[in-house]
């Protein structure tokens, strides 16, 4: 006799997740055959290009004993005092290693775990609230705690930054969790201190934890004493908030040290809430290699390659983005290594298939990295290219996409 094998139980929330921008995006491109005459670029992908530096290499080889040992998912104490002393370098700020910094593997990783140690889903209308354009980790981890996602639309008017305004005081009154990308990703908008005045006045209004995504901090294109983007914690250092309460800021060596391999950043901010994490990152098996730990402790310790690298960038962007605002509606962004470019008849999907199939170039459609609220999606119309391999490689891209357009119009 037999038996039909009982189903076995699942978590729904897991059919609430949308597929990740770059899925829909092969979607959309499935059965395009890019134009054969052109070797393929792909600006779609935001993932450095540029070489490791060697000091992390060398660190990474002569530690590769620490294979065998477990590491403390806290950290070893010359991590912690390596990323505080970065910290009091690059923001003049005085942290405390033990109790308000944390090493995570990466950003990504952290941004989503924080939400599972903040979100109480049995709260009556648990709402996340980030910015539209986003990073998709924002959504995802707020519908796998038990929350909804609340979106701040871009501002084109400020150049893009999200419009805080535009959410509501009852959506507020329920929000647990405030995500903020500053530098933006997509758009490379920086908040100014003001805005994190009125965001600190609401988080302590309404009681809820500000997580400042801040991985793009290193890549920006001006001089001057204000060149650098603000970081959460020194904004809350300016507004008389030493304690960072309710305030968790995430940082990566991805970016800044071309190692997105090596899945290493920190946390830093409030000790109430990074005790919290620690715990539960405990029991989630997060732990750093010891490895990774020595090499990342030869990043934070040296700033050369980092100017270096930014060095790299500020060229590349100065190259290309002349020659695609001849074109597009595109302008220098304040940090970050994308360009948020506004497409000739709005079409930016059809767009990016075109330009694919007739130039063999790879770009994000904005669309996909936003969601329709307030009756628009504040991506559309907009490509993100992401400006992250060779210069020669990107302005050949910049002229065949410039090329395209005058074609298009």
């Amino acid at each position: 006799m037999s038996t039909t094998p009982a189903t076995p139980p699942v978590n729904p929330r897991l059919a609430l997740l949308n597929p990740y921008p770059f899925e829909r995006l092969r979607a959309l491109t499935q059965g395009i055959a890019p134009n054969p005459d052109y070797r393929a670029i792909s600006l779609g992908i935001g993932e450095p290009k540029h070489p490791a530096p060697k000091l992390v290499e060398d660190a990474l080889m002569a530690n590769l004993k620490g294979l065998s040992s477990y590491p403390a998912t806290a950290g070893e104490p010359k991590l912690r005092e390596a990323i505080a002393a970065w910290l009091q370098r690059r923001y003049a700020l005085s942290l405390d290693p033990a109790t308000q910094i944390l090493p995570v593997n990466g950003s990504r990783e952290a941004l989503f775990a924080l939400a599972q140690v903040v979100i109480d889903p049995s709260r009556p209308g648990a709402t996340v609230v980030c910015p539209n354009p986003f990073y998709q980790i924002y959504e995802g981890a707020a519908l796998l705690a038990g929350a909804t996602p609340a979106f701040a639309n871009s501002d084109p008017a400020r150049n893009f930054a999200a419009d805080w305004s535009r959410i509501d005081d009852a959506t507020w009154a329920r929000t647990q969790l405030l995500y903020v990308c500053s530098p933006g990703n997509p758009t490379g908008a920086v908040m100014p201190l003001s805005e994190w005045k009125t965001l600190f006045e609401l988080s302590d209004r309404h009681g809820f934890v500000i997580a400042s995504d801040e991985c793009y901090s290193e890549i920006y294109f001006r001089d001057g004493p204000d060149a650098a983007p603000l970081s959460g914690l020194q904004a809350a250092a300016r507004l008389g908030r030493p304690d960072f309460r309710n305030l968790i800021a995430f940082t990566s060596l991805s970016k800044r040290s071309n190692v997105p391999g090596m899945r290493s950043g920190f946390v830093a901010g409030d000790a109430a809430w990074i005790k919290r994490f620690l715990l539960y990152r405990t029991y989630h098996g997060s732990a750093m290699s010891p490895m990774i730990q020595a090499a990342s402790v030869a990043a934070w310790n040296d700033e050369d390659h980092v100017v270096a690298n930014r060095a790299q960038y500020r060229a590349k962007f100065a190259a290309v983005t002349p020659v695609l605002a001849e074109v597009l509606d595109v302008a220098l962004p304040d940090a970050g290594f994308y360009l948020w470019a506004a497409v000739p008849d709005g079409n930016d999907i059809g767009f990016a298939q075109d330009l694919l199939a007739q130039y063999n170039v790879g770009v994000l459609p904005g669309s996909l990295l936003a969601r329709e609220a307030h009756g628009v999606n504040p991506g559309a119309g907009r490509i993100r290219l992401a400006l992250v391999a060779e210069q020669a490689e990107c302005l050949e891209a910049a002229h065949r996409i410039a090329q395209f357009a005058k074609q298009r119009a």
